[in-house]
């Protein structure tokens, strides 16, 4: 009777592991993988500052735009002069004066060495590199989420068959008190029995505090209060088995080079880097401007002769009006300006010389992101077959643990095995079912890290 009794609440575990909805906090908010993506894009600091960046790019770009554009601008001024002042409106040197003067200017860039347009190129450039990377950041950020989530529901499914375990060396013990005190058990069993209690207790607390660790691992990385309590969706992991891992790494690597951000960041940069050496090499040619403006002015002293003598002397004066000396002191201008460079210490060449390095050195960057991507492809790959066979390996072990301390626990009741064997085989069984479990949720992560690269949306559903 005992011993079906024990075999009964033994399966009920496994059962309940399988089944596993977390009971404890039903208000609890329940945070699908999806939401939990979406969560972070929408609040985490680092995509923000990748979009500022952005944003800075695209106001360089506005701004390179804006040189095509003719300056115009308007000067006013005016002075008080006191003492002897030679009188630039009136041409006399007077005594005191009050002057006023105003004007308009004009410059229009015609000719500079094809710099705007290969500015402009070099802007577009690297605002698409500045949004890719806005996209390479969403990419890690969705990745390091599906990495935490998957490892907070491991741990939830570990925290989940400790309980199990340790519910049942709770009974053992109970049932190895009960023999003890008829004289069917020793107290060493007793104490081995206890012992096993003690041991489930402490993983059952390690397996707690890694549990709530990988949720607040999750949380930061959402942006979340951390008081916050949610619930996760649980993946369908039984269907473990239907997960693809046929991959050819030459494939997932032509398809990742096509939808991988970084790739693409990589290859805006180079261009832009391009561009900076069309730029460097426009000051060797010379630049070519027209300029226009308008200036008048106004003096206090201004004054004309209004009465002549007979000989034409003018022997009274009156003075000048305010518009007539706008009249009187227009001075528009038109004119072209030519530059041309001959000789400037050597700094145009070497500008040209650090532009063509800097080139290089991007395309080696563009070289190394491309290469470091076919290694971790390469390498996602071999994990996923590895994950595969770790994950068949373990159910087999845990299994053939499970029928082992089946076995043991029956002969132990009746008296055929000792306490020693009965723990070592419910040890045995405790790791392997640990080991399981994990084998089970690396092997849905390796799977989902493939389709990450290749571009699809993460999610649980088959």
């Amino acid at each position: 009777m005992k011993r079906s009794f024990l075999h009964l609440t033994f399966s009920m575990a496994c059962l309940c592991m399988a089944l596993l909805v977390p009971t404890h906090g039903a208000a609890q908010r329940l945070i699908p993988v999806r939401e939990a993506i979406h969560y972070a894009l929408e609040n985490n600091l680092q995509v923000k500052q990748a979009q500022f960046q952005a944003a800075l790019s695209e106001e360089d770009l506005k701004q390179a735009r804006s040189q095509y554009y003719p300056t115009l601008n308007a000067q006013f001024g005016g002075s008080m002069r006191f003492g002897r002042y030679f009188d630039q409106t009136t041409g006399q040197l007077v005594p005191s004066v009050n002057t006023a003067n105003g004007g308009v200017s004009t410059d229009i860039p015609i000719f500079q060495g094809f710099q705007r347009i290969n500015q402009i190129l070099a802007n577009k450039n690297q605002l698409a590199a500045e949004q890719s990377n806005i996209e390479k950041v969403k990419n890690d950020l969705v990745l390091s989420v599906v990495t935490t989530y998957l490892e907070a529901l491991t741990n939830q499914d570990l925290l989940t068959a400790a309980e199990m375990q340790l519910k049942l060396s709770q009974q053992q013990l109970e049932f190895a008190e009960a023999n003890y005190e008829v004289g069917n058990n020793t107290l060493a069993d007793l104490s081995q029995a206890r012992s096993q209690v003690a041991t489930d207790e402490l993983n059952v607390t390690s397996a707690e505090n890694a549990f709530e660790l990988s949720m607040l691992n999750l949380k930061q990385l959402m942006e979340m209060n951390p008081a916050e309590e949610i619930v996760l969706e649980k993946p369908d992991i039984e269907s473990i088995e239907n997960v693809a891992v046929a991959y050819n790494p030459t494939a997932v690597y032509t398809e990742a080079l096509k939808v991988q951000p970084d790739i693409r960041a990589a290859a805006f940069s180079s261009e832009a880097a391009k561009n900076n050496i069309a730029i460097a090499r426009g000051a060797y040619y010379p630049t070519l401007g027209f300029g226009a403006g308008y200036s008048t002015s106004v003096s206090s002293v201004a004054s004309q002769p209004i009465a002549f003598d007979p000989e034409g002397r003018p022997i009274e004066y009156g003075r000048v009006s305010f518009a007539q000396q706008l009249r009187n002191n227009e001075s528009p201008y038109i004119g072209l300006s030519l530059n041309i460079p001959i000789f400037n210490r050597f700094q145009t060449k070497i500008n040209v010389n650090r532009a063509k390095i800097n080139y290089q050195n991007v395309l080696t960057n563009e070289q190394l992101v491309k290469n470091n991507l076919n290694k971790i492809i390469n390498q996602a790959i071999l994990d996923l077959r590895s994950a595969e066979k770790r994950y068949a390996s373990t159910e087999t072990a845990f299994s053939s643990a499970r029928d082992a301390f089946e076995v043991i626990n029956q002969r132990y009741e009746v008296g055929l095995a000792n306490s020693v064997e009965l723990f070592t085989a419910q040890t045995t069984m405790n790791r392997s079912e640990f080991d399981h479990i994990q084998a089970k949720y690396d092997l849905l992560f390796r799977s989902k890290v493939i389709d990450f690269y290749l571009g699809n949306e993460i999610t649980f559903e088959n």
